[in-house]
C-alpha cells in the first residue's frame, strides 16, 4: 500500500456552474475524503469549500489539479510533513 499524507484542499468556487463537477469529482476521491466544509459567502458571490484528506500524494495533487482546472475554481494545497 502506498504511503499515505494528510492534507487539505482549499478551494475558492466564483463559477456556481462548476459545483456539479466539484461534487464529482469529490464522489470520485470520496475514499481519501476524511471530511469537507463548504461555506457560501453571499457577500462575495463565492463559497469556500475545505477538504481534509489521507491519501497518496499522487491522488491528492490529482484531485487538486482537477478541481483547479475547473472554470472559475482556485485551489490550494497544504500537506502534513508526516
Amino acid at each position: 500500500m502506498a504511503e499515505t499524507r494528510v492534507a487539505v484542499i482549499s478551494v475558492i468556487v466564483e463559477n456556481v456552474e462548476s459545483v456539479e463537477a466539484i461534487n464529482a469529482l469529490l464522489h470520485q476521491y470520496r475514499q481519501y475524503i476524511i471530511g469537507r466544509m463548504g461555506v457560501p459567502y453571499p457577500k462575495k458571490n463565492i463559497s469556500i469549500i475545505s477538504v481534509a484528506m489521507d491519501g497518496p500524494m499522487d491522488a491528492v495533487s490529482a484531485l487538486s489539479g482537477k478541481l483547479g482546472a475547473l472554470a472559475g475554481v482556485s485551489t490550494k494545497t497544504v500537506y502534513s510533513r508526516k
